[in-house]
């Protein structure tokens, strides 16, 4: 076996994992600990766990999109987006599949400490997330083919991401091992409004991602929320979700959070610079490159809120 072929392998399961996109791992479990840094509840090893977590359900998820969007005949010879290590024949079905469970796999072992700390809650959101990683394109109704990939991203890569984030820190402080239910204050109204805008970004990243995919979605019966309203909807949809984004900052100040939370600010220029892209493109030529940066800006935002909410 040739150094070559090894390399080229490795490169296979690289983009097979996508790297890339695990900003969109990364941004909730950092909002969340800028929040438990605040209010006093910082738990370093829940917070690493959650990180961990969020990595491997987000490689796994990836595994799982490339693996059954390629079975289903949903990557096709006219696909303008990233290659896609299944259809491109660069490694068998099998093995793809066979990776997505030993990492779903990875991700449950390392939630048990989670649902040590965070209890009944934590399992229900653990098995949820699996779950919806693998139904994101697989099982009988698989949520990115009927228009659902939006919301599943909003709330599980968003809202329950931060949110849980948050929970497991303050649980391990404020309630003993296993809690069956909700301790009072491990989740605060802040932690749901410090998600909105990582919910609001990350789900961006889909819709660049179905306003790139839209012609090619129609002839394989992929029916996305691009699909199924065209690109006006997409492009009103992305604007309407900055707009949450860059208001969140808004109800931290006015709710006696320093000037600081507006450090986000920063980011505006490139948040218009994707936009003006997004409403006036759709070849990947150009969107690739708008997906790519909506991610950066996921990660600029979110590094951003979080120094301005931790202090």
């Amino acid at each position: 076996m040739t150094q070559t072929a090894d390399v080229s392998r490795q490169r296979a399961w690289l983009m097979a994992a996508r790297p890339h996109t695990l900003p969109a791992a990364a941004a909730p479990v950092v909002v969340g600990t800028a929040l438990a840094v605040h209010t006093g509840v910082l738990a370093v090893w829940p917070a690493v766990a959650a990180l961990v977590g969020a990595a491997l359900i987000q490689i796994a998820t990836n595994f799982a999109n490339d693996y059954y969007d390629a079975v289903r005949g949903a990557d096709t010879e006219d696909r303008e987006g990233f290659t896609r290590v299944t259809a491109g024949g660069l490694i068998r079905p099998a093995r793809v599949k066979q990776a997505m469970y030993v990492t779903f796999a990875a991700a449950i072992l390392d939630g048990v400490y989670l649902v040590f700390v965070g209890g009944v809650p934590i399992l229900v959101i653990g098995l949820a997330s699996v779950a919806s990683g693998i139904t994101y394109t697989g099982g009988p109704y698989p949520l990115g083919y009927h228009g659902l990939g939006d919301a599943f991203v909003f709330l599980f890569f968003g809202v329950i991401a931060v949110t849980g984030t948050y929970y497991v820190q303050a649980a391990a402080h404020l309630a003993g091992a296993f809690p069956v239910a909700i301790p009072p204050g491990t989740v605060p109204l802040a932690a749901v409004v410090a998600s909105l805008p990582v919910a609001a970004i990350s789900t961006n990243i889909i819709v660049v991602n179905n306003i790139r995919d839209k012609d090619e979605d129609e002839t394989t019966g992929k029916r996305t929320l691009a699909v199924r309203f065209g690109y006006r909807f997409s492009r009103l949809e992305y604007a309407g979700l900055l707009v949450v984004a860059y208001a969140a900052p808004l109800w931290f100040y006015a709710t006696g959070y320093g000037a600081s939370v507006f450090l986000p600010l920063v980011t505006l220029p490139l948040a218009v610079s994707v936009t003006k892209t997004v409403f006036e493109r759709t070849e990947g030529a150009a969107l690739n490159p708008a997906l790519s940066r909506t991610g950066q800006l996921l990660a600029a935002y979110s590094a951003l809120f979080a120094v301005g909410v931790a202090v």
